[in-house]
């Protein structure tokens, strides 16, 4: 056995190159062998997958890219459109109160209404129009088919309205046929149906007469449509009145604030409780 590693150390080149002559041989044998085909083909075939997939992978990142960026563009025009379209509509509907032949809109201020509150009590409206565009307290708030309610708060740049629809709204209200007088309030429910308090059972008023806000209201102007009389009914000593509200709440969107009513001496000798020497 020594005299073999001897023998092998001695001569390990001569062998080396056997080896290699060998291997250089098996593969120039292979050359035009199909296995040595298989094997290119196959390495090309998965080199070809490995690079398919990694594709896939770098298409998917940039569809992730794409895709966000598509959503940001229409995000943007949906914004646009939606800012066309409600800015079209505000301007038909300011188009359609400053065009209606029956109503003078000169003299009052235009607002929006931007937010509302509706329950079966307390409904409230919101507008976009506040002190600095010389809303105040008190203002009577309208539309040309009607009566909307008052003004109760005011900011720098809102104000909020009672409607009639309003539990706590009350106001003065006269026929324009019959001249029968009474109190517009809301018991709730239904919003299109208030009522007419305090109308004694030997007034003349019938079905259909429209009534207006009279000179009895302590903010309101006289004359401002209110409602159609829908339902009488005889009590003991007053009548129960329905009325169909002359405004639909449910479609308002664009209002009209009129001037405040100040009527300062008419107010002082209300509250007088002698008049003595103050006449002359």
């Amino acid at each position: 056995m020594p005299k073999f590693f001897t023998l092998f150390f001695k001569y390990n080149n001569y062998l080396l190159f056997v080896v290699y002559c060998s291997i250089s041989l098996l593969f120039i044998k292979l050359q035009n062998d199909d296995t040595l085909e298989n094997l290119r083909t196959g390495s090309i075939e998965f080199s070809a997958a490995v690079n398919e997939k990694l594709t896939n992978i770098m298409y998917l990142f940039n569809l992730d890219k794409e895709n966000e960026r598509l959503m940001r563009v229409n995000t943007d025009l949906l914004t646009r459109v939606l800012n066309l379209e409600t800015t079209a509509a505000d301007e038909r509907n300011r188009s359609k109160i400053l065009t209606d032949s029956t109503f003078n809109a000169s003299g009052f201020i235009m607002a929006r209404v931007v937010d509302r509150k509706f329950s079966d009590r307390e409904n409230m409206l919101l507008i976009n129009a506040g002190w600095k565009n010389g809303i105040k307290k008190d203002m009577t708030v309208l539309v040309p088919e009607g009566l909307v309610g008052r003004i109760i708060a005011v900011s720098e740049h809102y104000a909020k309205i009672m409607p009639v629809i309003n539990t706590d709204f009350k106001v003065s209200v006269v026929s324009d046929s019959s001249n029968t007088m009474g109190i517009l309030s809301w018991n709730g429910g239904q919003e299109s149906i208030a009522q007419i308090e305090h109308v004694p059972i030997s007034s003349p008023l019938k079905l259909n007469e429209h009534m207006v806000t009279s000179d009895f209201s302590t903010f309101s102007t006289r004359g401002i449509p209110v409602g159609r009389v829908v339902r009488i009914t005889p009590d003991k000593l007053f009548y129960t009145i329905d009325l169909r509200l002359a405004v639909d709440f449910s479609s308002l969107t664009q209002v009209l604030i009129a001037p405040l009513k100040i009527e300062p001496e008419k107010a002082a000798i209300a509250n007088e409780s002698t008049l003595l020497e103050q006449l002359p």
